[in-house]
């Protein structure tokens, strides 16, 4: 039986040794040898498109003795092994064989079957669809019936990938293999792919997804810094209902635009759309107002934008915001300190469908570029404004009077806000819920008493660092019963 099933698996025992060949280890210990049933994409031929197709069992360790490396997971879910062992140890993507021979002759051995052996198939399909990526490719090693079963198509729609040991470019290899048998070349279940924080991850490996995922929908590669323009330009040309893509912390990341042989192929009547309406480009340092302007054309389907931290934005790139990306309901500027009053302006052109704005700790905008937000979106909902150092009282009067729908307000550390501002929040937005005032030196009791009796579905305050006394806390919480105060009084408990 050995020889047999050495002679089955041969391809693999030959691609076992190029896997230990092929790993850059970040740490200082030797990776153990691997075992004959292991093997890499690169071993995986036509052949493999077989009842005898291995499954891949994708995160293991170098040794047999740490499992601490991260798990994938396929609905979502993030798996941890403890492990005995200090030390970090290499995380390498293999590759497990279909249960053989030798399993189906131990199961002869028993006459008895496992009580979960009687469930019908669509209840363990139901079981398996709460498993990770990892826990999937293990059940799929038990026997032929739970390798089919674990492979089943609709059990594959989200694959997560987690770590940063994780060679997540063969990762993405083997599991696109094997979910392409069925429709060769494509993965048509496939919709969700994130691999936040796996910081190997390259342009090879988004190349990928976008030659076997079509049907994608959501991308996260949030800190995956190696990535360039050229990757994400191929998956969102190659991936037209892409509407999900998260750039965050992918400080080489520039632009978003379409390959070049994608807009020669489009005709005239489509142009060069791109169907993302989320996206998220926090921490991309190298942003400037040309890429935003290039975004702006190209996404004008957008409705939920996050900039945050893009330091190098200026007013003229939100100018093209309001030009082509109107629906936008989410706008996040927060740190983007080179934004003044006249971004303001235009991003109030946008007009009824802001429902979110974060400007926080952009010093340079002022009660005028408030009016402007003021007067043309009437429906927001969320403003963050803290550290807003040039806010006073006059703007948070025109924001209460022209927003009464809005429910959360943050304008901390703006020290020129004062109980008057509050009073004014009070008599014309009395569905407001959040409020944070951290920092504020001018609030007093006075203030947070005439929010307390007008806004009575207040779920948060936030007085931390205010010169307020406890007497107008009691007042607050006697008011607001499901309030939680934030504060720094010792005298209030």
């Amino acid at each position: 039986m050995g020889a047999n099933n050495g002679k089955q698996y041969g391809s693999e025992g030959k691609g076992s040794s190029s896997i230990s060949s092929d790993i850059s280890s970040s740490t200082d210990h030797t990776p153990t040898k691997a075992p004959k049933n292991v093997a890499t994409t690169e071993g995986l031929d036509s052949s493999t498109r077989t009842l005898s197709t291995p499954s891949p069992g994708l995160i293991l360790p170098s040794k047999s003795s740490s499992l601490s490396s991260p798990a994938l997971s396929s609905n979502g879910h993030e798996t941890n092994s403890s492990s005995s062992s200090s030390a970090p140890a290499e995380t390498v993507a293999v590759v497990h064989p279909q249960p053989g021979t030798h399993t189906r002759s131990r199961q002869s051995k028993s006459h008895h079957h496992a009580p979960i052996d009687l469930l019908p198939d669509h209840t363990l399909l139901q079981i398996f669809s709460h498993l990770s990526t990892n826990q999937l490719c293990r059940c799929a090693r038990v026997c032929q019936r739970w390798y089919n079963l674990a492979w089943d198509p609709r059990l594959w729609g989200t694959v997560r990938l987690t770590g940063e040991l994780l060679h997540v470019d063969r990762a993405i290899r083997v599991l696109t293999h094997r979910l392409c048998q069925d429709t060769p070349n494509v993965c048509l279940t496939l919709e969700t792919v994130m691999v936040n924080g796996c910081k190997r991850l390259t342009d090879r490996g988004l190349h990928v997804v976008a030659q076997c995922c079509p049907e994608l929908r959501r991308l996260e590669v949030a800190g995956c810094y190696n990535i360039s323009n050229d990757a994400v330009f191929e998956v969102v040309s190659r991936c037209p209902n892409l509407e999900h893509l998260n750039l965050s912390g992918c400080s080489k990341v520039t632009c978003i635009s379409l390959t070049q042989e994608a807009s020669l192929q489009l005709s005239p009547l489509h142009g060069q759309q791109i169907s993302i309406h989320f996206l998220d480009m926090t921490d991309c340092f190298s942003l400037e107002d040309e890429g935003l302007r290039t975004i702006a054309s190209h996404c004008p389907r957008l409705t939920h934008l996050y900039l945050r931290r893009c330091t190098r934005l200026t007013d003229e790139a939100l100018r093209h915001l309001s030009l082509h990306c109107p629906s936008i309901r989410e706008l996040s500027l927060s740190d983007c300190r080179l934004v003044g009053d006249f971004g303001l302006r235009e991003v109030a052109r946008l007009e009824g469908c802001l429902r979110y704005l974060s400007v926080a700790h952009c010093t340079r905008i002022t009660d005028v570029g408030m009016r402007y937000v003021a007067r043309y979106c009437p429906r927001l909902r969320y403003l963050n404004a803290r550290g807003c150092e040039g806010l006073t009282d006059h703007g948070l009067s025109h924001l209460a009077r022209s927003c009464p729908r809005l429910k959360s307000l943050d304008v901390g550390k703006c020290p020129l806000v004062s109980d008057s501002g509050l009073e004014q929040l009070a008599m014309y937005c009395q569905g407001l819920r959040r409020v944070s005032l951290r920092a504020c030196e001018s609030v007093t009791g006075r203030g947070l008493k005439a929010l307390a009796a007008n806004c009575c579905e207040l779920q948060l305050l936030n007085v931390q660092d205010c010169e307020v006394s406890p007497e107008a806390l009691r007042f607050v919480r006697r008011h607001c019963r499901r309030c939680v105060i934030e504060h720094t009084n010792p005298a209030f408990y």
